[in-house]
């Protein structure tokens, strides 16, 4: 079964709207023993794409005006080297503007050295997670950390609500990755973090999720602290959490699923298969999530099922989860490759597999035998 809409949250699936009477949400049930289609129509990416028009605002600052020219000319010269996939003229165009940024702070901390109050020390970077896009899900720690930021570099599942909280006086930079196009190296967002705060300022690393959990944050902290440079963590709703509290999922159910697993759906040299399945992900008692699965799945789910996972496992694969553009697709494991590639789901979608997937009260399984099976097992264990 395929769900394509974001529903209110912690409402149950409302009634299916007659033709005559849908609007551009409406209802579009598609004829399928184990899946119905719920479209909306299309929507802009609540992201910042590499070359959306919204980062080219948020980074005016970084474009040096030369030669006569504005900084949005330059923008727009960047913008082009992006979708062309030449990052190294984008950068070559951000250079000058983020030297004369670094010498401005390195001056002002001078001037702090001098003053009364000694002052003049080296900044600190605080690794902030977004959580999966909903900016109600930040924690308060997180808005304060945000709205104090002197210098913000933030990745591109950084949702556009949650920049809007982004002090006026704060610089943005744009530092994310996409599949085929990657705006820094990693390697270098290590070293613009490690000058921006040998310079004085207070950096601000923005990352969806949790930055510990898929999101390198570990690696960036490691660096910094080598250097010296004080981190900050502060934690994110991981999107995992996130996602399924959105659905009405329980990640783990009392005589449902006794543990859950988070996985990452990457290959580590860009392939077709996943970086790692086992035969112990394939515990029908475990609740599986696979982070950035999308490219991964078609051979995600055969391997899991070959290793003994029940062909008529529910699962659902979920896009841009808890944003408004959210679209969801729930089928059986053995459906749930056809479906989304029906569905033609994007980048970001997190899938989750399991048993408790039934628990949504998003969940339609037309036979019913999954979900009184689900039944059964809870009643089964109430009674002990």
């Amino acid at each position: 079964m395929a769900l394509a809409l974001r529903p209110p949250r912690f409402q149950p699936l409302p009634a299916p709207i007659p033709a005559s009477t849908a609007s551009t949400t409406a209802l579009a049930a598609r004829p399928s023993s184990s899946a119905h289609a719920i479209i909306c129509a299309a929507a802009a990416s609540p992201f910042t794409e590499a070359t959306s028009s919204s980062r080219y605002r948020r980074d005016a600052w970084s474009y040096a005006a030369s030669d006569g020219d504005s900084s949005s000319s330059s923008a727009a010269a960047a913008a082009a080297a992006a979708s062309s996939g030449r990052r190294d003229d984008e950068i070559a165009l951000q250079l000058p503007e983020l030297r004369r940024l670094l010498e401005a702070l390195r001056a002002s901390r001078g001037r702090g050295a001098e003053g009364e109050g000694g002052g003049g020390g080296p900044g600190r970077v605080a690794l902030v997670g977004t959580g999966p896009g909903d900016p109600e899900l930040l924690t308060l720690k997180a808005v304060r950390a945000i709205e104090a930021a002197d210098l913000v570099l933030y990745d591109r599942l950084v949702s556009n609500d949650v920049l809007d909280l982004v002090g006026e006086g704060a610089r943005l930079l744009y530092v994310g990755k996409t599949a085929g196009y990657h705006s820094r190296t990693q390697e270098e967002i290590h070293e613009l973090l490690l000058s921006f705060a040998e310079a004085g300022a207070n950096v601000v690393r923005l990352k969806g999720g949790d930055p510990l959990v898929f999101g390198r944050g570990g690696e960036e902290m490691d660096f910094l602290q080598q250097q010296g440079i004080r981190v900050e963590v502060i934690p994110g709703i991981t999107s995992a959490s996130g996602i399924a509290a959105e659905l009405g999922i329980p990640l783990t159910h009392r005589g449902v699923a006794t543990s859950v697993r988070f996985l990452t759906g990457h290959s580590r040299n860009g392939g077709p298969d996943p970086l790692y399945v086992a035969e112990n992900a394939a515990d029908p008692d475990t609740t599986l999530v696979v982070y950035m699965g999308l490219s991964t799945l078609p051979s995600l789910a055969p391997k899991l099922m070959k290793h003994g996972l029940p062909p008529d496992t529910p699962a659902v694969a979920v896009e841009r989860g808890t944003t408004p553009q959210q679209r969801m697709v729930f089928a059986m494991l053995k459906d749930l490759v056809n479906e989304v590639k029906s569905e033609d789901l994007v980048s970001p979608t997190l899938i989750i597999i399991g048993k408790v997937v039934a628990l949504s009260p998003f969940w339609i399984d037309s036979s019913k035998q999954g979900a009184q099976s689900i039944e059964n097992l809870c009643a089964a264990e109430t009674k002990r």
